[in-house]
């Protein structure tokens, strides 16, 4: 993996959480994991006996929680295959770090409440295409 890539993934998940108009204090983790996990955890959490490029986990804890006030405002969890993105990155021509960055704010807007429907498909992607570009980030 490119070793400026915890610094890309901040600076993109910052600037997206900007256009979301999210706290300034919001927190997310984020993890890279084989295809063996992914499909570990697809499986497990989904259903689905397969990897996947990308699986986002909104908090569960918010609605049973009570935080305090000054307490960062958790979003979730993101989970990137790093071998589905340098797969895909290979097939769709472009950079590991521009096909790790589109799985970054593909889960972040997924938590935010975006879903594959027909309704926010083409935002979402339109969206997430905007600040990838924002970022540089382009095909």
């Amino acid at each position: 993996m490119p070793p400026h890539l915890p610094e890309l993934m901040t600076a993109l998940a910052t600037r997206a959480g900007a256009r979301l108009s999210l706290a300034t204090d919001t927190e997310l983790s984020l993890a890279f994991v084989d295809d063996e996990e992914m499909q570990r955890l697809n499986r497990d959490f989904r259903g689905q006996d397969c990897p996947t490029d990308v699986l986002s986990f909104a908090d569960a804890c918010k609605e049973e929680l009570v935080m305090p006030e000054e307490a960062p405002k958790l979003l979730g969890d993101i989970i990137i295959s790093v071998e589905r993105a340098r797969a895909q990155a290979a097939e769709f021509g472009h950079s590991l770090e521009r096909e790790m960055a589109f799985l970054l704010v593909h889960g972040l807007l997924h938590l935010a409440g975006f879903e594959h429907d027909a309704q926010n498909c083409g935002k979402m992607h339109e969206l997430t295409e905007s600040i990838l570009s924002e970022a540089g980030l382009t095909r």
